[in-house]
């Protein structure tokens, strides 16, 4: 004679709680390991940011005094492609920049003669999942600054 609450139980559904529990919790994995590659992603783009910022800053104060004008009553500064170029490759082999792969200054120029516009690309390597992104992602930001006189 068997127990009342095996007598009970309808036949084929043995172990499927198993399974459930077992897909689930990979489930929760492949999510905490999207959420970890994601969250690397954006502190890689915004220490490449702060990078370009720096390098951005450099160039928009690297013209020589002779190179300031007055217009309109307005102090300006001449801006020159190549100064912003050697300004922000100085400030790149200055700067600590431990564990960005790969950064390449593309481009450090001006567009209007008072604004210098740095772009850096890096790679982005996954810290874990490495299989759907074997080989990473290229990172690549842009940052502008002027010099202002007051």
């Amino acid at each position: 004679m068997q127990p009342a609450a095996v007598r009970g139980r309808p036949h084929g559904e043995e172990g499927t709680t198993l399974l459930l529990t077992i897909f689930y919790g990979f489930l929760a994995l492949l999510v905490v390991l999207i959420v970890v590659a994601a969250t690397s992603l954006y502190l890689e783009r915004k220490k490449l940011f702060t990078l370009a910022d720096g390098a951005a800053l450099a160039g928009a104060e690297s013209f020589p005094l002779d190179a300031v004008a007055v217009d309109a009553g307005e102090l300006h500064a001449a801006l020159t492609s190549p100064e912003i170029r050697a300004a922000a490759s100085a400030y790149l082999a200055a700067a600590p920049h431990p564990g960005v792969e790969g950064l390449v200054l593309s481009r450090a120029d001006t567009v209007d003669g008072q604004s210098a516009t740095v772009t850096l690309q890096a790679w982005w390597r996954p810290p874990v999942l490495t299989l759907f992104v074997p080989d990473g992602l290229p990172v690549e930001v842009t940052a502008v600054a002027r010099s202002v006189f007051h």
